[in-house]
């Protein structure tokens, strides 16, 4: 029987779409269109879409500052991405905001025909990946990579914070063919900044060193790969994170070399097991040939509750406090 949360109690608006970040956390605030609208001043071409969700993906904030490059195409996402295509066409270089759920479901076929198969410079910002609200399965856009990772020459990013969407955007700004940033929005946490840590398209990172535990993390779940290697320092366990922010095309290279040795291996992502980084890096490691198992946390294969999102992180196993049980369970 599926299970909700609290009838009697229905969480609020507030409480349904809060910030996945820490009381007390430090953020920046709408760094994805604060990065587009400097991106812009620098290059001409860049324009920005939207279709309707200019405040909730952050595109308001280029809108403000460069109105005559920017295009509200209404709740229309199949036209949004059929004209910025043809934007790309003429040598523009279009950001196109909606939420991912819409993007990935309702204008696959567009995306994929008018986008990534004449290959164009096309940057799809989707709003609300994985499990970043508490709308429940009409928004939450669990399974966007594993739709995504099959279309052909389209890259996918899945940042961890506001210096990785900082730094993307000009990158993919500047990247030959189309993209897919998979975006947090509003306050968003500042966290690479204290690991010596810059945004390369296509690259890992490894942020720090851990003889035990080796987390390979995407998207916000690096930033509770951090934490949870913090906290597993009490417990007497030394735990690596690798940040692979590229879900496509994927940095094997790095990535294989801090799963060689016997530590343990887990990866962390905000989406659904089937289909996302887990499955990116357990086929890199069966192509490699390497005789390695690999313990996955993310969302589970099912259509997610609604509710607050604290409650529904901490029930699907991405809190800090569930990762940390989850290793300690595994060390045995």
């Amino acid at each position: 029987m599926a299970t909700t949360l609290a009838p009697a109690n229905k969480p609020k608006t507030s409480a349904m779409i809060a910030s996945f970040a820490d009381p007390g956390q430090k953020t920046s605030p709408a760094p994805f269109g604060h990065a587009l609208a400097k991106a812009a001043e620098a290059d001409q071409r860049i324009v920005g879409l939207t279709a309707d969700l200019g405040k909730y993906t952050d595109m308001h904030i280029f809108a403000r500052q460069h109105p005559d490059r920017f295009f509200q195409m209404g709740m229309a996402e199949q036209l949004l991405f059929g004209a910025a295509a043809g934007m790309a066409q003429t040598g523009l270089i279009p950001f196109a905001s909606t939420y991912s759920v819409f993007a990935a479901r309702r204008a696959y076929d567009f995306l994929c025909l008018d986008i990534a198969e004449p290959n164009l410079n096309v940057n799809i910002v989707g709003g609300l990946p994985g499990l970043t609200t508490g709308y429940g399965p009409s928004h939450q856009a669990t399974e966007d990579m594993a739709i995504f990772r099959g279309m052909p020459n389209l890259t996918i990013v899945d940042p961890c914070d506001s210096v990785d969407i900082e730094q993307a955007v000009p990158q993919l700004a500047a990247s030959d063919g189309p993209t897919y940033l998979r975006l947090l929005r509003g306050n968003v946490p500042t966290v690479l900044d204290e690991y010596d840590y810059t945004f390369e398209l296509g690259k890992a990172k490894v942020l720090r060193g851990g003889t035990d535990v080796v987390l390979v993390s995407s998207g916000l779940m690096t930033m509770r790969a951090l934490q949870a290697a913090q906290a597993l320092e009490a417990h007497k366990v030394d735990a690596a994170v690798v940040h692979t922010p590229t879900i496509k095309p994927f940095d094997s290279a790095t990535v294989l070399a801090e799963l060689a040795g016997d530590r343990l291996a887990l990866t962390l992502e905000n989406h659904t097991v089937v289909g996302g980084l887990f499955e990116t890096v357990a086929s890199a490691v069966v192509t490699a040939g390497l005789n390695k198992r690999v313990v996955p946390i993310g969302l589970p294969d099912a259509f997610l509750d609604a509710g607050a999102l604290p409650t529904l992180h901490d029930r699907y196993g991405l809190s800090v406090a569930r990762i940390v049980g989850k290793v300690l369970a595994e060390l045995g």
